[in-house]
């Protein structure tokens, strides 16, 4: 069967070959954690479990600046079954964690469905998303996923081509990103942690402020002001960001004010904001 998943459209028989993602059909699986440092509604406070976090191997995009490289583009993991999946939700879920979080999960979306379809989890489930996905894709997720935590990265195919390797990635995430909407309307939030709903990342790279502020517009017009935005400062140059000088350092306080002054020019309501010392490498899962 060709796979057809996400938009690369490889066409990859991948019973036989790995895809542009770099995996087979197998599923891959890189770490899984009880994670604490995602937005606070999805992580708890600092005395709670945290985030059951599961990291899978590969990913459909090609960052230039990826700061999970050992596991996105080096391919580090163990292989398990569908079944093995469902038993780490249960495992996840006897530790206590808040939900269970599926990290760059795209290029394995039909065998979590399956994993899904055989254990609905208890705690919300997280589609923890680059953003490049079908909106064929997500539909699928429907009944099964109770939050989305998507990255809208680009709002500009160039950039998303020069860094990504994905030259058709705007259409796709907006269009996924409607799709999600879709699913999930309206955002829950029960004594601080979400159980619905869905929250936009952005990273803000060094030099492209006019990008993130054109990504603030889209979201104001097309979803409103009350959609949940985390605007994030971490960036930090890693893997192949030296061979581009215009990424190849952290953004600076003016860059990021100038992007959080937008978000309040158009009085987004619900932002996350990050202080600069959120760019190290410490809140990094180590692979």
């Amino acid at each position: 069967m060709k796979c057809d998943i996400c938009p690369r459209n490889c066409s990859v028989d991948r019973t036989k070959n790995c895809g542009f993602c770099g995996q087979s059909e197998k599923l891959r699986i890189s770490k899984i954690m009880l994670h604490h440092y995602e937005e606070p509604v999805i992580s708890g406070a600092e005395d709670e479990k945290g985030s059951g976090a599961i990291f899978f191997t590969g990913c459909n995009l090609k960052c230039v600046f990826c700061q999970n490289y050992p596991i996105s583009h080096n391919n580090k993991g163990k292989y398990i079954s569908v079944k093995k999946l469902v038993k780490i939700f249960k495992k996840l879920e006897r530790k206590g964690a808040l939900n269970i979080n599926l990290v760059t999960p795209s290029h394995f979306t039909s065998q979590i469905v399956e994993a899904l379809k055989i254990y609905k989890p208890d705690i919300p489930v997280v589609w923890n998303s680059n953003g490049y996905e079908t909106s064929e894709s997500i539909e699928k997720l429907k009944g099964l996923v109770d939050i989305f935590l998507v990255d809208m990265k680009y709002m500009n195919n160039d950039l998303a081509f020069k860094y990504s390797h994905a030259n058709n990635y705007v259409e796709n995430c907006t269009n996924a990103i409607k799709k999600m909407k879709e699913l999930c309307p309206q955002d829950e939030i029960i004594d601080g942690k979400m159980t619905k709903g869905m929250i936009i990342r952005h990273l803000i790279l060094p030099t492209h402020t006019n990008d993130s502020i054109k990504c603030l517009d889209w979201i104001y017009e097309n979803l409103g002001k009350d959609t949940i935005v985390s605007l994030m400062s971490q960036y930090e140059p890693r893997y192949d960001a030296v061979k581009f000088p215009e990424i190849n350092r952290k953004i600076t306080p003016l860059e990021y004010k100038r992007v959080v002054a937008h978000a309040l020019k158009l009085e987004m309501n619900n932002c996350y904001t990050q202080d600069l010392s959120s760019a190290d490498s410490k809140y990094t899962p180590k692979f």
